[in-house]
Order: structure tokens, then sequence, then C-alpha cells
């Protein structure tokens, strides 16, 4: 009798791992397991209402719809595509005028770098139902306040346009590729300080001030461009490499009636980056952001617009560096909130418009991750923080003086809020590595849960037959006592009496985060897909990530790749002891600044790591650009043991285990310079290694089979080498 029970168990469990059906990588890079969403997704701010982009796939159009937040009823289709055959390539984004009655349209978009592109636009007035065609390739065009006139850049220079007479006045006109931008930031800018419209509208409409970018003695860097052609073309940009010289930034302000342009002295800034720049609430008064090239001293100037007098009204110095913030708000009377880690974490401050401190809003040994808006009527913000833990993200509102916090979501996760213009009510959008991403909308008195909005049930049953085993969450302590994050993926038929190999992932940049608890990202799939075929995955957040106070986090200033090389040689000496692990067959795997840290790993943990696979890596911190690498290493000039202790380039004879390095030709990020290189040290240290290059690919490495093939190519290192 014990006989067939035990036979109709193991009958029962043979049948339970059959049953997993098995993750492809065609499934996972061909949208397989893709979250329905709310794309284009925009809180009106004249009504209590807000905009989707929709697709019809039948009539192959899309649909920019309005929706009420108190029913969550569609009001209206503002405009369908189908009635306007000018815009049969559909819709890329889309802008309102400040009066909501005007849309400004994108379509058929070539990107640039990684944020910058120029595209066709269009614009739709939704009282006439009429659509114009305004422009051909143009960059970032900017509605006025008023609704008159339009502002765009081409070519380097700005413009601007008067919809009523049709006509286009030449704002600058000395703009030159590769010597002088007016109004776009230039590509170290993008980047690093992630904006690239660098002009805006003074809230009147009347002044528009500008940015201007001198890079003429920035050096440049030229990469082929194969394609398919005989002879190879070449693309030429300014990057200002680790130490190199920047652009020259200088500031104007642009009289739209007069004509005129007025040139603002900052004052004996040297050397210096404006990081920010934005309208106050007086129409007469821009403000900027100015940082020193260390970007440990930050500036906060009030710009006058009638006498182009600048006044420091606020600075910030870090003995690291001062993190530059988008979340500057204006109140009606000029006084303004803003965000700072200067007490070790990142909270919400409010100043008055002279730039005194009138209060310290939040508080405590936790980061405001998100600043969401500021309810006059009800002296209230609205927030997202880490105060329940550095992997989860909750919703709150706090009184501007600090008191009677609310804490609005509900759920245990990541949750993040778009608020209503009246913020009665907020669309929170929910998920954990359980529960894909759901979009509910809640009550802003309490967070309540008013009605669902879109969910991924369709997408959590069907992965049913794939019987995916949990991501865990845990704190893993070094042998030194560091207490780091960290997730781990076992096999579905785990037994722990075995023995298995391990395969680590990690970022590890300064501030990031990878241990976070949220839905599944593409390469969460293929990790499951990796634990399917007899894999544990790992990753562990070292020092210098973020979210837990700019101490752990600013621990690596001037030696990016020492503390947090060693942290992932720790952890995987602490994962290599568990009784389920196998210690020789530990791999770890990165892109970009993870592949740096990968390349470090496998030959400064030569006795721990067996494989790793670096993807887009650093391999040379001088070879980086200057706005990121110099605001945690400062230049190579005057940090060269800093540079030269951390780059895997001068390491390469420490090289015992399995090397594969990958690298897109067209990369403008990190160079494919880097890992060339690379392979020439590996080679001159006389090291067997795998490498792979992807023509024309850019630091994603991605368009047609080229992620498929990719992940293949990684998927057989491992389980070759692993």
């Amino acid at each position: 009798m014990k006989s067939i029970k035990l036979f109709t168990l193991l009958f029962l469990v043979n049948i339970s791992v059959v049953a997993q059906q098995k993750i492809t990588i065609e499934e996972i890079y061909t949208g397989a397991f893709r979250t329905k969403g709310m794309d284009e997704l925009q809180a009106m701010k004249n009504t209590n209402q807000y905009t989707i982009l929709n697709s019809d796939k039948a009539s192959k159009s899309q649909q920019i719809d309005l929706y009420d937040y108190a029913t969550l009823k569609k009001v209206t289709t503002l405009i369908d595509t189908k009635s306007f055959p000018a815009l049969s390539d559909g819709i890329d984004s889309y802008t309102f005028s400040k009066d909501e009655k005007q849309i400004l349209i994108a379509n058929n978009t070539n990107p640039i770098f990684r944020h910058s592109f120029t595209a066709d636009y269009y614009l739709y007035n939704s009282t006439t139902k009429e659509l114009s065609k305004l422009f051909e390739q143009v960059q970032e065009p900017t509605l006025s306040p008023d609704g008159l006139k339009v502002a765009f850049a081409k070519a380097n220079d700005l413009f601007v346009y008067n919809i009523a007479s049709k006509q286009t006045v030449q704002i600058t006109s000395d703009g030159k590729k590769n010597s002088i931008i007016n109004g776009i930031t230039d590509w170290v800018y993008e980047e690093e300080f992630a904006f690239v419209k660098a002009f805006d509208w003074s809230t009147d409409s009347k002044k528009i001030a500008f940015i201007r970018f001198d890079e003429s003695e920035v050096p440049e860097f030229t990469m082929n461009i194969y394609k398919k052609e005989l002879y190879p073309t070449v693309e030429t940009f300014k990057y200002p490499k680790a130490g190199e010289k920047n652009a020259t930034v200088s500031l104007h302000i642009y009289d739209v009636n007069a004509k005129s342009k007025k040139d603002i002295n900052l004052g004996n800034y040297q050397d210096f980056y404006i990081a920010r720049m934005k309208w106050t609430n007086d129409a007469n008064i821009v403000c900027i952001q100015v940082l020193n090239r260390h970007q440990d001293n930050l500036d906060l100037l009030f710009v006058d617009a009638t006498t182009g007098i600048a006044k420091v009204v606020m600075n910030e110095k870090d003995k690291a560096y001062v993190d530059v913030t988008d979340n500057l708000t204006f109140l009606k009377d000029n006084s303004f909130i803003w965000t700072s880690e200067k007490d070790g974490f990142n909270h919400i401050y409010l100043f008055d418009k002279t730039g005194k401190l009138k209060n310290q809003v939040t508080k405590g040994n936790w980061e405001v991750t998100s600043y969401y808006g500021f309810d006059e009527k009800n002296k209230t913000i609205y927030y997202q923080s880490v105060e329940n833990g550095s992997t989860i993200r909750d919703v709150y509102k706090i009184s501007l003086n600090g008191k009677t916090k609310v804490k609005l979501s509900q759920q245990v996760g990541t949750n993040s809020a778009t608020l209503s213009p009246n913020f009665d009510y907020f669309i929170n959008t929910f998920s954990n590595a359980t529960i894909p991403t759901n979009y509910t909308l809640n009550n802003s008195k309490d967070g309540k849960q008013v009605q669902s909005i879109v969910n991924n049930d369709a997408l959590s049953e069907k992965l049913k037959k794939y019987n995916l085993p949990n991501k865990e969450f845990f704190e893993l302590t070094t042998e030194k006592g560091n207490k780091l994050n960290a997730w781990m993926i076992k096999p579905k038929d785990f037994d722990a009496t075995k023995k298995y190999p391990v395969f680590m992932y990690q970022y590890s940049g300064p501030g990031s985060q990878e241990v976070a608890n949220n839905w599944l990202d593409t390469n969460d799939m293929w990790f499951m897909m990796l634990s399917q075929n007899g894999y544990i995955i790992a990753c562990v957040d070292g020092r210098g990530t973020g979210f837990k106070g700019a101490a752990f986090k600013k621990i690596t200033q001037k030696e990016l790749g020492k503390y947090e090389v060693e942290d992932q040689i720790d952890a995987a000496k602490v994962i290599g002891n568990y009784s389920y692990v196998d210690k020789t067959r530990i791999g770890i795997f990165g892109w970009s600044y993870g592949g740096f840290m990968a390349s470090n790993c496998i030959l400064k943990g030569s006795d721990v790591f067996k494989t790793a696979i670096a993807v887009a890596p650093v391999t040379n911190w001088r070879f980086y650009d200057s706005i990121y690498t110099e605001r945690y290493m400062q230049t190579p000039q005057e940090n060269a043991s800093g540079y030269d202790s951390n780059s895997p380039i001068n390491f390469t004879d420490k090289l015992k285990g399995n090397y594969l390095l990958i690298h897109g030709t067209s990369d403008d990020n990190v160079h494919v310079q880097n890992s060339m290189q690379m392979i020439e040290a590996l080679v001159q240290s006389n090291k067997q290694f795998d490498w792979a290059l992807y023509p024309d690919k850019n630091h994603g490495i991605y368009g047609g089979k080229t992620r498929i093939q990719l992940y293949y190519k990684m998927t057989n290192f491992i389980k070759e080498k692993l």
C-alpha cells in the first residue's frame, strides 16, 4: 500500500514538472508576455479628465480619447486618425495647448540619440476639427501659453511660428552641426542630464529663454556605419570624454514682440553646467540650476528678464555630488517646493520666493522617490516614497506644514500615481513580483479603490501554464557585515538536497536599483527560462545603489567599481556557501555599467566566478563621458588612481574563467572602443575568451531579430560554460 502511494506521489510530481510549459526566447522578445497599459496617459489641467492614446487594429487607426476621472467613462474621441489621411502613419506623441483646445501631434519620428528625435508635426483644433501640417522633421515644437505661436528647433537654430499668419521668424542664425546648438542640448547633456529641449516660454508668451551650446572645441568621436553599402559611411559627433573640453554654455532671452535677444551675464562661473531651466510664475523671472564641473556645488539662480541681472537664491553643496532635481515647483506667490538629500535622505522642502527655507516637509531615514503635485486649495503635497522598505513604493499625501501624513496606496509592491486636476482622485499604477501591472481609480482622500481601469488578468492566466517560480526577496549580509537587498529565483522543481549552478545579474550603477518588488520585465522572463534549465538566478544591489540614503549611495565616490565589485564577490561567496549551491559554478551578467561590473568580477573575483557575460561595458572610465564620469570620479587628471585601479582593461592578466564580451558598433553612449581595447588587452595577455560585435547597433542592441539572436548566444554560452 505504501509503495502504491509513493508511486502515485512520484507520478504526480513528474506530471507537475512536465506541465510546466517551457518559455522560449522568441516568446520573450516578440512581446508574448507584454502587459497592457494606458498609452500616453495625460491628466488634463483645466477639467477633471484625462486622455489615452488608443488603437483600433481592425481599422489600423489611433484615437486620442478623453475620459472622466470620476466615472472613468469616455467623454469623447478628440481625434481619430482614420478621419485624417495625413495621419495614416499614426500618432507617435501629442501635447496640449494651455487651454487644451489645440493638440500638437507628432508622427514620422526619427530618433537621433537616446531621447532626441525629429518628427513631422500637425496642429489639431478640437473646436473646429481642423488638422493642419506645421513642420517637417523639426525638434521639440512647443506651443506658447496663449496658444498663438509655436517655438521649435531645426538644424541647431530656433524659430517661432505664428499660427494665425503662418509666418515663421528665425530667432538664431549661427547654428551649425558639431559647432553651435541653440535651444537643444548637446549629446552629453541629453544623456546625463536627461533633457533635450533647452528653451522655454515665459508665462505671458512674450519671451523665450534658451541655452546656447558652443561645442566647437569639444573633441569629436567618429563611428563607421556599415549598412549594406560598398563603402561604409562615417558619423561624427561631439563627445567630451572625462577630463576633456566641454561645450561652453550661455543663457539668452528673446523678446518675441521686439524680435530682440538679450545675452545674460551669469557671473564669474568657470567651466560650468546649466543643468535645468524654467520660467517661474513671475513672467519676468526665469530660473536656472548651475552646477560646477565637479557637480558638488549647485546654485539656483533667478534671472530678471528685463534687467538681465542674475541672482543666486539658493545654494547646495555636497562632499560628493548634488543631484539635479526635476521636482522644482513654483507656487502662486513664487515660493517653491524643492527636493534634496542634504539631510542624508531625499526629502521635500519649501522655500519662500527669496530662497529662504520655510519648512522641511518630509523627514525620516527613507527617501522621497517621486513628487506628484501640490493641491493649492488644501495645501497638500502628493508624493511617492520608500518609507516602508527600499524595495517597494507607496503613495502618500502630506500637508505643506509637514503634518497629517496619509498613506494612500493599499497594496505591497510598487505604486505610482497620476493625480486628477482637482486632486479628488488618482490613477494608481500597481505591480509586484507576482501581480502584473494594473491601473485603478482611487480616492485621494483615503486612497481607497473606486474602480478598476486596466488589469492584466489575462496575462496572469496565460502564465499559469508556465508554472513560474517565485522571485524571493531577502537581505543578504556579507562577511564584512554589509546588509544588501537581494532576490533569488530557484527552479520550480527545486530540491534542497541537490547542488545548483548560480547565475548572478546586476547593474550596480550609482543610485540604481535592480532589487525592486515590481512586475517582471523581459530580463526576468529570460531568468525564468534559465531557471527552467536548472539554474538559480540571483541579484544583489551592492553599496552605491540607491534608495537607502546618501551615505550608502555615495560611498563609491572617486572609486567607481571598488566597493560594488567587492560586494558582488562577497555576495557570491555567501551564496556559494548555501547547501544547495555548487560554488564552483557561479556566473555573473550585466549590461553597460553592469557589463563593467561583470568584467571586473571575472577578473578580480577569478577564484569565485566561473563565467561572466558583459554587454556594452565601460572597460576604462577614461573612455566615458565627462558629466557622468566626473560626477563620481572627478577628472582623470585629478584622480588617476581611481580610474586605473578599477577599470577592467588593466586586469586582463587575471582572467581564469569563461568571458563573453558583446558590443554594438554604433553605440554612441559606451563606445565600441571600450570593447576593442579590452579585446586587445586580453589578446596581449594571451587569454582565450568569446566575443560578438553587432554591426550598426546602438547601446540597446536591438532591431529585427537582433535581440533573439543575442539572447540565444548568451543562453548557449551559459549552458556550455556554467
